[in-house]
């Protein structure tokens, strides 16, 4: 996934707008839908900025594998789960033991 995808997920996982984004982190729209469209890419400040507005890596949004997990599946769940509210992660939790129960019970 490129960094425009990456860009458009994160938004789109926040029910939030390109042009939203744009204006909470002062930038302009249009330069938003050029990072989202493949266009143009931010520099390195910029970069940071949204890093951080999004509370994930820059690692994260250049898509490159730091290797501290096994796949990019891994580093997508565990950013998923640190986003999760402590309710959620220990619900997140119960349910990924019925996977593993299930895939016991499969073999």
């Amino acid at each position: 996934m490129d960094f425009g995808e990456k860009l458009r997920a994160l938004i789109e996982e926040r029910y939030m707008t390109q042009k939203q984004v744009a204006l909470n982190l002062n930038i302009a729209p249009s330069t938003m839908g050029g990072y989202v469209q493949g266009s143009s890419e931010p520099d390195f400040e910029t970069l940071k900025i949204l890093a951080k507005y999004f509370d994930v890596s820059s690692d994260y949004l250049l898509d490159i594998h730091t290797n501290k997990t096994a796949s990019h599946a891994e580093e997508e769940m565990l950013r998923i789960f640190r986003s999760m509210t402590e309710e959620q992660q220990k619900l997140h939790i119960e349910q990924g033991k019925v996977f593993v129960r299930a895939n016991h019970n499969i073999k």
